[in-house]
């Protein structure tokens, strides 16, 4: 769809639904990731199929949207996203009851604190098929802290030098939830775990099944390569052990480049909802005891092939 820019703003002038104009308005956050959405309410969007076409256009954009003042029910937000496609639970953290889908992520005087949130990671892609996406809202938020950062792994990719990207050209790696949320578990409650949901493997570099782009897919789920270990890569030891790891841990330390971040100041009602096929994030933890509460939708993703 056609847009113009805001005279003002420099973001892009309001989209139109149908024969009349629409109140959103998009203003892009950084120069490669990120944009926040004004005028519009999601639970409208739940039930407006020009909206949510609109919604969708953006997000596919920009890889993350950002709004504030949402102040919508759990229902109107599990509505919302699953116009995405179909929602999905957590094995670990479970979803509420009320709602099958929308997973809350609670952390408060009661709550340990954990270790998985703050790094960066794109979410369950020690599924077979990774999320495609989820809409995040706050519930409640510290006065200070408890940012979360995105990152286009679009990005990343593309300005990888280009013998990188012809060394990872057709690797496949592992992704794990027994080694990371069952680490923390007994053995047996570990190995059930992972019984449940066998390591895939995924390629290194995703095609983006909407919009074609590379994408750079390891992150802190990935424990290793599957197809390295050739005679054109190994010819001694070393060559696999540690220079495969050292590969490894150069590709997920891309996602710590501050020019493919957008990071984002969360209040009361702010919603984000993000590509989770193209993008990776970090829920920073610098506000304990503090709380904070949040309620995610996460959306069943496909394949990676």
């Amino acid at each position: 769809m056609p847009q113009t820019m805001h005279p003002r703003e420099g973001a892009p002038a309001p989209a139109r639904t149908g024969g009349r104009r629409a109140s959103i308005r998009v203003e892009p956050l950084t120069c490669t990731i990120g944009a926040e959405l004004f005028g519009v309410n999601l639970g409208e969007a739940s039930r407006d199929d020009d909206l949510f076409t609109q919604i969708k256009e953006l997000l596919l954009r920009y890889k993350v949207l950002f709004l504030r003042d949402q102040d919508i029910s759990r229902a109107e937000h599990v509505a919302f996203a699953a116009r995405f496609g179909p929602l999905e639970d957590h094995p670990v953290a479970g979803s509420d009851p009320a709602h099958p889908g929308l997973v809350r992520i609670y952390k408060d005087l009661d709550s340990k604190p954990e270790h998985y949130e703050n790094a960066l990671h794109c979410d369950a892609t020690w599924r077979a098929a990774p999320p495609m996406g989820a809409v995040l809202r706050c519930v409640e938020t510290p006065e200070v802290g408890g940012d979360t950062i995105w990152v286009n792994m679009a990005e990343a990719y593309r300005r990888l030098p280009e013998h990188i990207k012809a060394q990872v050209a057709g690797l496949r790696a592992r992704h794990s939830i027994e080694a990371t949320f069952g680490a923390a578990m007994a053995a047996e409650q570990r190995h059930e775990l992972k019984a449940r949901f066998p390591d895939p493997e995924h390629p290194v570099v995703r095609t983006h099944p909407e919009t074609g782009e590379e994408i750079l897919f390891v992150n802190a789920f990935t424990t290793h390569f599957v197809n390295y270990h050739t005679p054109e890569n190994v010819r001694f030891g070393q060559d696999y052990a540690p220079g495969a790891g050292n590969l490894l841990n150069y590709l997920i330390s891309q996602a710590a480049v501050p020019e493919y971040q957008v990071r984002w100041r969360w209040e009361k009602n702010s919603v984000a909802i993000w590509d989770n096929r193209s993008t990776q994030h970090y829920a920073v933890q610098d506000y304990w005891p503090a709380v904070r509460k949040m309620e995610r939708a996460g959306i069943v993703g496909d394949a990676t092939f």
